[in-house]
């Protein structure tokens, strides 16, 4: 039998609901409000890097065998003949003096890798093979045991197996077509270190920092941020790019304090106004504190249109003469008389590419009239052409 509520037990039922739920919320905002969002934080391992903690470059040279007829035309790549004999001469094969090798299935190679920080025996590395002669594809074939080498002379590495090669080919009757490159691959773990690299991290008891991009303030602003969370005299800024930290004793100790230190959080600081510019591809980049100052700007455009029309000079019959082509040129340049046209000055980011797409200039014009500007001293920024 079910027993009717009054209205004052249906009053406090509303109430404890009503309560529930706030105190759900609560719950639910109760990590927000203790740990608030660093929007505008970066982390001190995404600016620095531990001096002393790099990798290696390795090269080595090799032969790849099994190609399907693509491989060095050996009387055009004499060291490929010679990398052969010395290579059979190792295994117990000797060649007849002055034998000349017409081999089209071996292509001469370097191999390269990179050997990481902190590598030890054993670990595998990814090498990439690339053709050394006139190999025409290096898919399907496979790198003989080559010896990985550093700048000291010393082997570090053994790297061998089947070449991974992205790219696609074919031809027939004179045509060719081709897809990415065939004359380079890669090798995944194709190479096994045999010897690793010390690697010393703490120089008389202090890490080194080294920041990515020089910038006193960034320098400044690492070393409070350490000093505030390890304590003082922890770290001092050295120079722009370098900040000194003191390590601890121990090196169980050391890998801690750098695992907690690569996490420091640090608030984002505003780079320095700069415009990038690659000449080659007509690229333009600029960074959100590029500004421009008022300026007056003339364009012109210069073209220069040459055409080539040839015509054949027949002469008359029985005349004795020769039916020769007179070539007939053409040329005619035009240039347009723009007027001079007054840019306001830009503030922001949006404001600087508006004024410059009211010139209506292409990217490489938009070159020299950035180079023009920063001499003027009207773009607030550095120029940097790559």
């Amino acid at each position: 039998m079910r027993i009717p509520l009054t209205g004052i037990a249906v009053a406090r039922r509303a109430w404890l609901s009503q309560a529930t739920r706030l105190i759900a919320l609560a719950l639910f905002l109760l990590p927000v409000a203790c740990y608030p969002s660093r929007a505008g934080a970066e982390r001190l391992k995404d600016l620095a890097d531990v001096q002393g903690v790099r990798g290696n470059a390795l090269v080595g040279y090799g032969l790849v065998v099994g190609l399907d007829g693509t491989g060095d035309q050996t009387t055009q790549t004499p060291f490929t003949t010679q990398a052969i004999a010395s290579m059979l001469s190792q295994l117990g094969v000797t060649l007849a003096p002055g034998k000349d090798l017409q081999l089209k299935n071996v292509a001469a190679v370097m191999v390269t890798a990179q050997l990481p920080a902190f590598a030890q025996p054993g670990q595998t590395l990814d090498v990439t093979v690339s053709s050394l002669g006139n190999a025409k594809s290096l898919r399907g074939g496979t790198l003989l045991l080559t010896t990985l080498k550093g700048p000291d002379g010393q082997a570090y590495a053994l790297a061998q197996g089947s070449i991974a090669v992205g790219g696609a080919g074919a031809s027939s009757g004179g045509s060719k077509t081709q897809i990415n490159t065939l004359n380079a691959g890669r090798i995944p773990n194709g190479a096994t270190v045999e010897r690793g690299v010390p690697t010393l991290i703490a120089d008389n008891g202090y890490f080194t920092l080294e920041l990515r991009d020089s910038d006193f303030g960034v320098a400044r602003q690492v070393a409070d941020a350490l000093n505030h969370k390890f304590g003082e005299a922890t770290a001092s800024a050295q120079d722009a790019r370098t900040v000194r930290v003191r390590a601890p004793a121990s090196p169980n100790e050391r890998v801690a304090f750098l695992a907690d230190l690569e996490n420091v959080e640090l608030e984002t600081v505003a780079p320095a106004a700069k415009v990038i510019v690659n000449a080659r591809t007509g690229s333009i980049v600029m960074n959100q504190n590029v500004t421009l100052a008022e300026c007056a700007v003339a364009h012109g455009n210069l073209t220069v249109t040459i055409q080539n029309t040839p015509t054949v000079s027949q002469p008359a019959p029985f005349s004795g003469g020769q039916t020769v082509v007179v070539p007939n040129t053409q040329i005619d340049v035009k240039q347009e008389n723009n007027a001079l046209s007054a840019l306001p000055g830009g503030a922001k980011l949006t404001d600087v590419v508006r004024v410059l797409n009211t010139l209506g200039a292409t990217p490489s014009d938009l070159i020299a009239i950035l180079q023009a500007m920063r001499a003027a001293g009207a773009l607030r920024a550095e120029l940097e052409v790559i």
